[in-house]
C-alpha cells in the first residue's frame, strides 16, 4: 500500500477561478504558470486554463511542450532568452520573450533571421530587479521598432508593492508616463494589481497565485474574492500515543505537554515540501476538525493535537492545507507565503486531479 500523503488538484477550481479574473478584467488573460505551474502541473494547469489568452512561463523547454501539446495562445518567456540559441525557437516555435538587458539586444544584432520574434520590453519602473531604467526606454523601444528581427513589442512593468500598503501610484505613474508615446499593447497587473487597481488593468493581465486560489494580500483570505483552492494536500494519521505533562514532542523537544495530551503523527514531513519551520500551533484539519501541529517538523512525519478528538485513530485523514484550510492560513502561521508552501511541493508526493 502506498504512504498516504497526496495533493489532488481540482480542475474545475482552476477553471472558476479564470473566469473570476474575466469577470474582473476585459483585458486579455496571461495566465502565469511557472514553476510547473506553482506545483499543479504544467500540463494539467495550462489545460484546465485553456480558455486563457496567454501563458506565461520561465523555461523556453516547458513553452516548447505547451507548443508540441496543441496549445495555441501566446507563450511568453517572463525571464527572457538567455543564449542566441533560444533565439531560433523562439521564431519555429512563435514564443514571445521578455527582453529586459543590453545583453539581450546584442543577441538580437548578430541574429541572422529577419522578422517574426514577438518581444515584452520590460520596464523597470521601481522594482530594480529587472528591466530598463527609465532613461534607456526611448533608445531601446526606438531600435525594437526598426529592428529586423522583430516582429512587434509589447511594454510591461512589475509592481513591488502591489501587495502592500504602498500600492502602485509612484510606479504606475513612471510607466505611463513613458508609454504614453507609443501605441502598443501594454501588460502591468499582477494578481494583487489586478484585484486592487483596475487602472494598472491594460491589454494584458498576468495573474499568478490566485488562479490557484490563495490570496495575494497578507491577512486576506482568496475566498473572500470568491478564488477556490485548487490544491489539497492530505495525508492520513500513522500512529496515536498519548502523553504526560511535562514529556516532549519531536526532535529538540520543542512542544512539551503541560496536561495528558493525546498525539497523532501524519504521514508528511518537510521531504515532501511541508515547511520544517512551521511552529507549534500551525493549523491542520483532522477529519475535517480544525486542530494544531506540536513540535518540529520532521523530514517524513510531523505531529498533531489529537486531546479533543478522541473519535480520530489510525487512518483519520488529514488535510495540511487546501479546502477547508486556506494554503495562505498554513502559510501566515509558518513566517512564510502560499506562495513557496505550493512551489515546494516535492516530486515525490504523488498528484492526482
Amino acid at each position: 500500500m502506498p504512504r498516504p500523503i497526496q495533493a489532488h488538484i481540482d480542475l474545475s477550481a482552476l477553471e472558476h477561478n479564470l473566469n473570476v479574473v474575466r469577470r474582473m478584467s476585459s483585458a486579455r488573460i496571461m495566465a502565469v504558470i511557472k514553476a510547473a505551474a506553482y506545483g499543479h502541473g504544467l500540463l494539467r494547469a495550462a489545460e484546465a486554463l485553456n480558455a486563457a489568452e496567454g501563458f506565461a512561463l520561465l523555461d523556453i523547454q516547458e513553452a516548447v511542450r505547451l507548443r508540441e501539446a496543441g496549445f495555441r495562445q501566446q507563450i511568453l518567456l517572463l525571464e527572457g532568452f538567455f543564449s542566441s540559441d533560444d533565439l531560433p525557437l523562439l521564431a519555429e516555435y512563435d514564443l514571445a520573450s521578455v527582453i529586459h538587458s543590453p545583453h539581450q539586444i546584442a543577441m538580437l544584432d548578430a541574429y541572422p533571421r529577419r522578422g517574426g520574434l514577438s518581444l515584452w520590453l520590460k520596464i523597470n519602473s521601481g522594482m530594480n530587479r529587472l528591466g530598463f531604467p527609465p532613461r534607456e526606454v526611448p533608445a531601446v523601444m526606438e531600435k525594437l521598432k526598426n529592428h529586423a528581427a522583430v516582429k512587434d513589442v509589447t511594454l510591461m512593468t512589475h509592481f513591488s508593492h502591489a501587495d502592500e500598503a504602498e500600492g502602485v501610484a509612484q510606479q504606475l505613474e513612471r510607466f505611463n508616463t513613458l508609454a504614453a508615446p507609443y501605441r502598443a499593447p501594454r501588460s502591468l497587473a499582477n494578481s494583487a494589481a489586478l484585484l486592487r487597481y483596475p487602472a494598472t488593468h491594460a491589454d494584458w493581465v498576468r495573474p499568478g497565485i490566485m488562479l490557484y486560489g490563495a490570496s495575494p494580500f497578507a491577512g486576506t483570505e482568496a475566498g473572500q474574492f470568491g478564488l477556490r483552492p485548487a490544491m489539497t494536500l492530505s495525508s492520513e494519521i500513522i500512529s496515536v500515543r498519548e502523553i504526560g505533562a511535562g514529556e516532549q514532542v519531536g526532535y529538540g523537544g520543542l512542544f512539551r505537554a503541560e496536561s495528558t495530551t493525546r498525539v497523532g503523527v501524519v504521514a508528511c514531513g518537510y521531504a515532501d515540501g511541508y515547511p520544517r519551520h512551521a511552529p507549534t500551533g500551525t493549523p491542520v484539519l483532522v477529519q475535517g476538525r480544525r486542530t494544531r501541529t506540536l513540535g518540529r517538523v520532521s523530514m517524513d512525519m510531523l505531529s498533531v493535537d489529537l486531546s479533543a478528538l478522541p473519535e480520530t485513530a489510525v487512518g483519520s485523514k488529514v488535510t495540511l492545507w487546501g479546502q477547508g484550510l486556506p494554503v495562505e492560513e498554513v502559510a501566515h502561521a509558518a513566517g512564510t507565503i502560499s506562495y513557496e508552501l505550493l512551489c515546494a511541493l516535492t516530486a515525490r508526493v504523488p498528484v492526482v486531479a
